[in-house]
């Protein structure tokens, strides 16, 4: 039980709540299996019957099951058949888990492990029996639901008798809040949860379970918070007449309404004298990166350094093109023609040749360059800055915490940090994953940016769809656009062990590994856009190489990329207006409303195709159909995370460990988590270590094991 689930203490069996309840009179249906999912059934047999085969030799015993929604076969061979052929006779019902398969097109469960439910001969029996409720456990090949139930019966003891054996619980919720709030108390809830007698007993337990997960998490997010807001840190004002105002003055364009709502967020926080801890986030091309350009100027413009890191060397190499472009003389400062107020911007990455590093090294010591932009190699401990005030961090959530805090580490004080993210989080999320964080949203897209149209391409079902689809690039070429191509995979042997690694039950039902970059561009060069100058673009080429097919696809010397998704963000090629996604449901809804940011980013109109293998009715097809419907990123983000829920929302890449969230729903549980903050704030406010409040304390260390707490410490 430890190893395949993680559960090592009582504590941990106790928190491991049931995912559902079967009610013996409303039974699961049948007809809504999933195919290659462990599943636990509450069914009556309907016929088994024992079937030869070999002369004799072998036995099948086939049984089905039936709940009025539908049947389902069980199957069992050889010298598993003894066992179910003398207890699953006509009419017994029985719990069944295992994972769902097809046989000549019928699904089926092949040897399950089952449980009895009992005769049912008296009618009180059968009343008793279709009233109560189920616990039906999450579980895994090697522990049934069942097993998981005996387990906490043995904890739990005799019916009735729970409130004693679960008596010495360590409360973590404060008694005054729990009164005040009508919430049930600890014993009560865990009781209720594993053995409840009705439906009110499952709801009750949860809202209190529920404000469990919220406070704790919420106490260690405000405690987070105060300890930032206890550093020092240089306050960063703009000077009047500076390199900010001659910036404002070249601009061809006017700011946003938005633009201008969060600059003036960020210069307030800037002109303190505690580091600024600022979330900022907004549409795909709503201009975020002009918000913290300008910002980086007013800190230079008080003397200090700023920093912007991006996850990728293609994304560091085309925020240094775009912002030394649009600061022109002003990004050649100490330079031979450059501006009076200018400074210098430099770039740093892992690849660049020994001399250039140098420079850049010895430019940011000295206090020469007031902005550099990198990748993760800003953090190597051999760079140094002159006065760091200022870090921007681009993706948030393609950069782990130990770099960000890294780089946070290289001031002279501790630096003002603006995050960025083109992902738009719902409020909830905002308020969990990043809520040592202060909020800024810009909801705007500037003038000039184009509609993009979305359509998903069924390449299976019609395959003229997708003929049509090369069409409409070649008919955006001959208009003097561009277009991006966009595959899952590169396609070298390196990547065939990840690829089958990443597969999905949708990939196992199609087996077909993902389409990969190397062979899509080889198709489409001898196929449907064989006259077109066609390119790729991939993680695993020569940063030189991926640089240069970048200048020349910026540049207009290429027609068509075909790319893995390292194109997804920051990318900038106001000419490309076509974006094919081969394979489009292996990716999340997130990440596909990101790639399509990529398009439609001058005058004329974007297109995005969305091409597919999935049937219709298929959750996948579903999915990219909510996408081709709604450009709202806030909209797309909801329906990301209500597919994701199980996820973590504290981010199990950082953390490494199981979910922390159990009965909490980041989406629907709004309310008890905006309330929760301001509970959990009123509290850290009065006594910050927790000295009233030894239970608090113990459970918050018990949530947020060490390398938790070092995930939110650095956030």
């Amino acid at each position: 039980m430890a190893d395949h689930l993680d559960l090592h203490t009582v504590g941990d069996l106790l928190h491991h709540y049931p995912r559902r309840y079967a009610e013996r009179g409303e039974l699961t249906r049948l007809s809504d299996l999933p195919l290659d999912e462990h599943v636990t059934v509450v069914a009556q047999v309907a016929d088994a019957r024992v079937h030869t085969f070999n002369g004799g030799r072998g036995r099948r015993l086939e049984v089905t099951i039936t709940d009025g929604s539908g049947r389902l076969q069980l199957v069992f061979f050889g010298k598993g058949v003894h066992k179910p052929k003398a207890e699953l006779q006509p009419g017994t019902r029985a719990m069944f888990a295992g994972k769902v398969s097809v046989f000549n097109r019928k699904r089926q469960l092949a040897h399950p492990e089952f449980k009895t439910l009992g005769a049912e001969s008296g009618a009180d029996a059968v009343e008793a029996f279709a009233n109560q409720l189920l616990p039906l456990y999450p579980a895994c090949k090697q522990m049934e639901s069942w097993q998981i139930q005996q387990a906490v019966d043995t904890v739990l003891g005799p019916v009735g008798h729970e409130e004693a054996a679960l008596a010495g619980l360590v409360d973590p919720l404060p008694e005054s809040l729990r009164e005040g709030r009508g919430l049930a108390t600890l014993p009560e809830a865990l009781r209720q949860i594993h053995r409840p007698r009705t439906k009110t007993d499952i709801a009750r337990a949860r809202d209190r379970l529920k404000w469990d997960e919220a406070f704790v998490l919420q106490v260690a997010l405000a405690r987070r918070r105060r300890a930032d807001a206890q550093l020092p840190a240089a306050p960063r004002k703009p000077v009047p007449d500076g390199l900010l105002t001659a910036f404002d003055a070249r601009l061809p364009f006017t700011l946003t309404e938005g633009q201008r709502r969060v600059s003036e967020e960020i210069f307030a926080d800037l002109a303190t004298e505690h580091p600024m801890h600022r979330l900022l986030q907004g549409e795909v091309g709503s201009g975020k990166t002009m918000v913290a350009l300008r910002a980086m100027l007013g800190v230079v413009d008080a003397g200090g350094q700023a920093a912007m890191l991006a996850p990728t060397e293609v994304l560091a190499q085309q925020h240094h093109r775009s912002i030394t472009e649009m600061m022109g003389e002003l990004a050649e400062g100490g330079m031979l023609g450059g501006a009076e107020q200018g400074t210098k911007v430099v770039l740093l990455t892992g690849s660049m040749g020994a001399a250039a590093r140098r420079q850049a090294l010895l430019d940011l010591v000295t206090g020469e360059a007031g902005i550099v932009i990198g990748t993760h190699a800003l953090i190597e401990d051999k760079v140094q800055f002159h006065d760091l005030g200022l870090v921007v961090v681009d993706e948030q959530h393609r950069f782990g915490v130990e770099q960000r805090d890294a780089l946070r580490s290289k001031g002279k004080q501790p630096p003002h940090l603006l995050v960025m993210t083109a992902t738009p989080i719902p409020r909830t999320v905002a308020m969990t994953v990043f809520g040592d964080l202060e909020t800024s949203v810009l909801d705007q897209l500037p003038s000039g940016r184009s509609p993009i149209a979305s359509h998903v391409v069924p390449a299976k079902d019609k395959p003229h769809f997708l003929t049509r689809a090369w069409e409409r690039v070649r008919e955006e070429v001959a208009a003097g656009h561009q277009a991006y191509v966009v595959c899952p995979r590169i396609g070298d042997e390196e990547d065939e062990s990840k690829a089958a690694k990443d597969k999905s039950p949708e990939d196992d039902a199609e087996k077909r590994p993902p389409l990969a970059v190397v062979d899509v561009a080889e198709q489409l060069t001898k196929g449907p856009l064989r006259d077109l100058r066609v390119e790729m673009l991939h993680g695993r080429m020569q940063p030189e190489a991926k640089d240069e097919v970048m200048r020349r696809f910026a540049a207009g010397e290429v027609d068509v990329l075909v790319a893995t998704t390292v194109i997804e963000v920051g990318v900038n090629v106001p000419n490309a207006t076509a974006m094919v996604i081969m394979d489009a449901d292996r990716f999340g809804v997130s990440q596909l409303h990101q790639l399509r940011g990529r398009v439609g980013r001058g005058s004329a109109a974007g297109l995005c195709l969305l091409v597919t293998d999935m049937p219709e009715g298929s959750p996948a097809r579903a999915r990219l159909g909510a996408v081709a419907a709604t450009l709202d990123g806030f909209e797309l983000s909801r329906i990301d995370l209500e597919q994701r829920r199980e996820g973590d929302v504290l981010g199990q890449a950082q953390s490494g460990v199981r979910s922390s969230l159990r009965v909490l729903a980041v989406i629907d549980d709004e309310e008890v988590i905006a309330a929760a903050r301001e509970e959990a704030a009123t509290i850290v406010a009065a006594d910050p270590e927790l000295a009233g409040y030894p239970e608090l304390r113990t459970a918050l260390d018990a949530l947020l094991d060490k390398e938790r707490e070092e995930f939110l410490d650095k956030g």
